[in-house]
């Protein structure tokens, strides 16, 4: 499909994240205050793409068959969630904190950030599972 559920990344990353700040114009902006209920009939129903992105937060993602609906209301796949974001923050601080040391090696021969990448894969696909 082609599409990054990083968004931010790529030129095709969701644009309607179903979050109330990248939906919602700033009143540094619009000079008009929004609250909770007029965001939500606001923008929820608004099919253009957020006036805010929400660069580097990560999106639930495809569905069970490899389908993907950027739409607001499509709120399973197009929420920006931390049980999303914390396994991506959580690798990326371990291959910073490896640096370049490619001598580490597992017991099966693989390199110490192949061990991580894999073990997030796997928990990343079970969470998936668990919320599809």
């Amino acid at each position: 499909m082609g599409v990054s559920y990083l968004v931010g990344y790529r030129p095709t990353y969701p644009k309607r994240v179903h979050h109330r700040g990248a939906s919602a114009t700033s009143y540094r902006d619009s000079k008009v205050f929004v609250g909770c209920m007029q965001s939500y009939h606001s923008w929820l129903k608004h099919n253009g793409s957020n006036p805010n992105d929400l660069v580097g937060a990560l999106v639930g993602g495809p569905g069970s068959k490899d389908q993907f609906r950027d739409s607001r209301y499509n709120f399973a796949q197009i929420e920006a969630c931390t049980y999303n974001t914390a396994p991506l923050v959580g690798i990326f601080a371990k291959l910073h904190a490896l640096g370049n040391t490619r001598s580490t090696k597992h017991s099966s021969g693989a390199t110490a950030r192949y061990c991580i990448l894999h073990n997030a894969r796997r928990r990343i696909q079970r969470t998936n599972r668990i919320h599809n």
